[in-house]
């Protein structure tokens, strides 16, 4: 990105915050499901990958979508694209609209809805800390925003650990970790390499909990998987984590309804008290299975306009 885009960038994120979040939300909603259609028909490089994305799920996940669902017409692929850019577009309007929402309220809509609650406490209760990975899926600041509240009111501190990709400009990745902050998140830079890692470690053997979004490998060093029927790297980093801390690590799903969010804790990958494997590859196996399940179930909700699987991102590479 070249500086004068770079500040361009900033100062778009800046106007969002500032003026998003003071529309009416009818008018909101119009603007951006407006915009979101406007993308999906002028097809720019990030929604021609985003279509590939889904066409892979569509043909490796029997998910059971139709032509016309939630408001989509023509193929069953159009038809999920379609729905995918508006859903991408709602999380970007709730985004800047977040920090003047009532995390209360927030929550409360969160609570009435969420599933597995369960594992997340007896994770809780093993005292080892609990490693939560989730996918670019629905509105995982909304996750977050849930998860700060009910650690609060189950009396534990009420933040937790994340990790964020450097952007450029400076001054936008310090946007980005101020507004994440102000939701409670301490947010750690994903390109401090081992010290972030530490400080991670640190946090779940302290009993904390860390959410890593889990579904895109930025270091081209991850760990190959099957990844709805192709070879695809996600980060290895959640397993090594739990291998070297302890921590049981669960799958998290999240995604939008017509009236609010859902969100599911899956189970424990490992046992509690089990060994994981030191190389970690068939813990990040299950992780991607996992993963793929909660992606089948609401595909048009993943946000994936990047290159996600190895031939992708090979061709990708010669692209650019």
């Amino acid at each position: 990105m070249t500086e004068l885009a770079g500040r361009a960038a900033d100062l778009g994120y800046a106007l969002g915050w500032r003026l998003v979040g003071a529309l009416p939300a009818p008018v909101a909603a119009g603007g951006f499901r407006v915009g979101a259609d406007l993308a999906t028909r002028r097809a720019g490089p990030g929604v021609r990958q985003l279509r590939a994305n889904l066409a892979r799920v569509l043909a490796n996940s029997g998910s059971g979508v139709r032509p016309g669902a939630r408001g989509g017409a023509g193929s069953e692929l159009d038809a999920v694209v379609a729905e995918a850019v508006r859903s991408y577009a709602r999380y970007w309007r709730e985004a800047f609209r977040l920090p003047r929402m009532d995390p209360v309220a927030v929550h409360a809509g969160v609570e009435s809805v969420v599933e597995g609650t369960e594992h997340f406490d007896a994770a809780l209760e093993a005292g080892r800390g609990v490693l939560l990975a989730l996918t670019h899926s629905g509105n995982w600041d909304v996750a977050g925003l849930w998860l700060v509240e009910a650690l609060r009111r189950r009396g534990r501190p009420a933040s937790f650990a994340t990790v964020a990709e450097r952007l450029r400009p400076a001054s936008l990745y310090d946007r980005f970790v101020g507004y994440r902050r102000s939701l409670g998140f301490e947010v750690l830079p994903a390109d401090a390499g081992a010290r972030t890692v530490a400080t991670l470690a640190a946090r779940l053997r302290a009993g904390g909990v860390v959410c890593l979004v889990a579904d895109r490998d930025l270091s081209g060093t991850g760990v190959e998987v099957d990844f709805f029927g192709a070879p695809a790297r996600l980060p290895g980093g959640p397993a090594q984590l739990a291998r070297h801390t302890g921590a049981p690590l669960l799958p998290v799903a999240s995604w939008f309804t017509d009236g609010g969010w859902g969100l599911r804790v899956n189970p424990a990958l490992v046992p509690t008290g089990s060994t994981v494997p030191a190389d970690g590859v068939g813990v990040t196996q299950m992780l991607a299975d996992a993963f793929a399940r909660d992606i089948a179930e609401h595909p048009a909700d993943w946000h994936m306009l990047q290159p996600v699987w190895t031939a992708d991102r090979a061709r990708a590479g010669v692209a650019r």
